[in-house]
């Protein structure tokens, strides 16, 4: 069978699995829509939040920034991982014992206010919208090489498909089809890892061969990928060009963005106790590291049969995967020199090849010449990062607009049933802008998603962090240093990234203290964070009730009562 054959066929399956939990998991009441009924078992759910976790960024992008950015990569591993172990040691216990539906819920009852309510509500839709461009480009790309249909066709399947199980399942069908999709991704992306580090270093295990000898050579795979680089006139793979404090911010702002991610918060809403989320993110951590302790070698691998592949060749001789990538023109080849070879090079004058990161991973197994399953199952695998992610992000806008905005502020009365009804016509609108922005993204998936990750960090990590650790932590704070840290963000990310306001996309050397778009969330959530504390402290404290509250959410049960 051909590789489009093996891909609709894997694909089909795969989807018919989604759809089939999502019929079996049908919800009839909120609390099954927002939060499973609370009665997901750890394990599980410590599977479904590593699957809403890992999302296209990490499954398809990931290894494709390592792999072009060496070293300097290395920041969004560093980032995401400690992000994730902050949040699970940090806030979800305790947000868990809070015991509500969405984290704007948490924001509306701890700042005893609807206008914080509402910034809240506000913030999680822009951050939820910017990380879902991500997700939806990543299924585009996925649909564009393997069923071969251009990228925008590719972004209104996957809208179709995951409007299906998340409007009908809600976070119950959400759930159990994210256990799932995490087998199916984690699988899809082990077995061409493991194949390709035995027939490059003779290591069954791809971080073993990461650090290993390659076969043919005998050098140590790292060190012939710096010489490859050093040869086409790259910078060399194990040594970084950014500048230290650039490395610091962007990190920092990927670990306290994970932390206030609100799709992620949500999911330690679902298990029956505060003990249970402590263990589901346990179990969350240990799945998520078996990818990302995997993406380094990836990366390693790709990129150097990639040089290996394209470098000085003869355009005719290229095998089928690259024009079949050219034809989707995520790879474009201009041969300025007219002699028919590809140059690959570092000096951009010369360069030939202008390749997508987002294709790395993808295209891995295809370089390295695996059997055609293997190709399928990758592609099988990326979609099934991408909607699992865009299904989490879907439910945190929909819950937003039904239950903060309506059910909480504008008709308080409104009956379960209306609330549910109004909660899929959310998810309906949340879908359609979703694939405008999967048509028209900020830039490649992971940049994009990491620009998420700085709104989340601008927004809601000060209030969030101070809700649970500052009694005297008022609205007015709160609500000051959430508009404040979020318009400085957008903004910065408005003229550095998009160029609005702008004639043209002002250069690196213009960025402030030498900080990137996608580091700048650390700047602007200390502002957040200094704006809080200083406006706090000019008004009343909170009322005694809801300090009340603060204790009882940070002080465990049984201590308190001994």
């Amino acid at each position: 069978m051909t590789v489009q054959t093996w891909t609709f066929l894997l694909i089909a399956v795969t989807f018919a699995i989604y759809i089939g939990i999502a019929i079996l998991s049908r919800v009839k009441t909120t609390k099954d829509f927002y939060i499973a009924g609370g009665h997901v078992p750890p394990l599980l759910n410590g599977m479904a939040t590593a699957a809403d976790w890992m999302s296209a960024a990490s499954f398809i992008s990931m290894a494709g920034l390592i792999s072009f950015m060496g070293y300097d990569g290395g920041v969004y591993l560093m980032g995401w991982t400690g992000g994730y172990v902050l949040l699970a040691l940090l806030l979800a216990p305790y947000l868990r014992k809070f015991g509500k539906f969405t984290v704007p819920d948490f924001i509306g009852d701890r700042y005893y206010s609807n206008v914080a309510r509402t910034v809240a509500v506000v913030a999680a839709i822009v951050v939820s919208f910017t990380y879902i461009a991500g997700q939806m480009r990543g299924v585009g790309v996925v649909f564009a090489r393997f069923l071969e249909v251009p990228v925008d066709t590719g972004v209104f399947i996957g809208m179709v498909i995951v409007f299906f199980y998340a409007v009908l399942g809600g976070m119950k069908g959400i759930t159990y089809t994210q256990v799932a999709q995490y087998c199916i991704l984690i699988f899809a992306y082990m077995v061409p890892a493991i194949f390709i580090a035995l027939s490059m270093t003779d290591n069954i295990l791809p971080q073993l061969g990461f650090i290993g000898k390659e076969t043919e050579s005998g050098m140590y795979l790292l060190e012939k990928l710096d010489q490859l680089h050093h040869d086409l006139g790259f910078h060399e793979y194990t040594t970084g060009s950014k500048s230290m404090i650039d490395v610091f911010a962007i990190t920092f702002a990927l670990m306290v963005g994970t932390a206030g991610l609100p799709h992620v918060i949500v999911r330690f809403f679902t298990v029956p106790k505060v003990a249970d989320a402590r263990k589901s993110a346990g179990w969350a951590l240990l799945f998520i590291a078996v990818l990302y302790t995997t993406a380094p070698a990836v990366a390693v691998f790709a990129r150097t049969n990639l040089i290996n592949t394209v470098s000085e060749k003869k355009y005719e001789e290229m095998p089928e995967w690259f024009k079949s990538w050219e034809e989707t023109g995520l790879i474009v080849f201009n041969d300025k020199n007219d002699d028919g070879k590809i140059q690959y090079l570092g000096n951009a004058e010369k360069n030939e090849l202008t390749i997508d990161r987002d294709i790395m991973v993808l295209a891995n197994p295809e370089i390295a010449q695996l059997p055609f399953w293997v190709i399928a199952l990758v592609a099988a695998g990326g979609l099934a990062a991408a909607l699992s992610t865009a299904a989490g992000l879907l439910l945190v806008i929909s819950s937003s607009l039904s239950h903060d905005l309506v059910k909480k502020q504008i008709k308080p009365h409104l009956s379960e049933k209306h609330e549910l009804i109004l909660a899929r016509i959310g998810a309906l609108i949340a879908i359609v802008v979703a694939g405008y922005f999967g048509v028209n993204p900020p830039g490649f998936v992971a940049a994009t998603v990491a620009l998420a990750f700085g709104l989340a960090a601008a927004s809601f990590f000060p209030a969030i962090i101070l809700g649970i650790f500052d009694k005297r932590m008022n609205k007015e704070g709160a609500i000051a240093g959430m508009v404040v840290g979020m318009v400085l963000m957008f903004g910065y990310m408005a003229v550095f990234k998009l160029g609005w306001f702008v004639d043209e996309i002002p250069p690196a050397s213009e960025w402030w203290f030498g900080i990137s778009p996608e580091g700048f969330g650390t700047v602007a959530m200390l502002v957040n964070l200094t704006v809080s504390l200083l406006i706090s402290r000019f008004y009343p404290a909170p009322p005694e009730h809801v300090q009340q509250m603060v204790e009882d959410i940070r002080v465990p049960r049984k201590s308190k009562e001994t």
